[in-house]
């Protein structure tokens, strides 16, 4: 009977012990981040407070990238498409093009889509381009619509490497 006090005390003490100390742990790393959080948004309300806002009246940068979006989404805008020779590092001439191209991984879709996930949080997850392929991130290529001889335009795949075209360039 002794021993059952003693064993059932023990436990007790075990127990409360343990759940003592869990409740004293913190994760470090995230009161660190919470204090440098806070530092840093102190120190930008001081900054703010001290310099203000840049005097911008003109908005010179804002008005040349309407001009250029407004440039490219021209139907009749023609370019001329160069490559940079790697032995010479000269422009060699590929030809005329309509616009300025679209970088290969340019997608057609949002490129995640939201899901809820289990516990019911919510999470993103890739999704497929209406062709069903998921398009890859930072690749270096360039779709340009190439006008063929006869003027046409002509979808050309082209990497720093490699020019993939449906008619003869040269």
């Amino acid at each position: 009977m002794k021993e059952l006090k003693l064993k059932k005390l023990l436990a007790a003490v075990l127990i409360t012990g343990t759940a003592f100390g869990l409740l004293g742990c913190r994760i470090p790393d995230r009161d660190a981040e919470k204090i440098m959080n806070k530092r840093t948004k102190e120190a930008m309300k001081e900054a703010y407070a001290q310099i203000g806002m840049p005097a911008i009246k003109n908005f010179q940068e804002r008005k040349l990238a309407k001009m250029i979006f407004e440039l490219r989404d021209r139907e009749d805008l023609i370019c001329y498409a160069y490559l940079k020779s790697d032995y010479t590092g000269k422009l060699v001439y590929l030809g005329k093009c309509i616009g300025y191209g679209l970088p290969y991984s340019v997608q057609y879709t949002n490129p995640m889509q939201v899901v809820r996930l289990i516990g019911g949080k919510y999470g993103t997850i890739p999704q497929a381009d209406p062709n069903g392929l998921y398009m890859p991130t930072g690749l270096s290529a360039t779709w340009l619509m190439m006008l063929d001889k006869d003027g046409n335009p002509r979808p050309v795949y082209i990497e720093p490497e490699i020019v993939v075209s449906p008619f003869p360039l040269h």
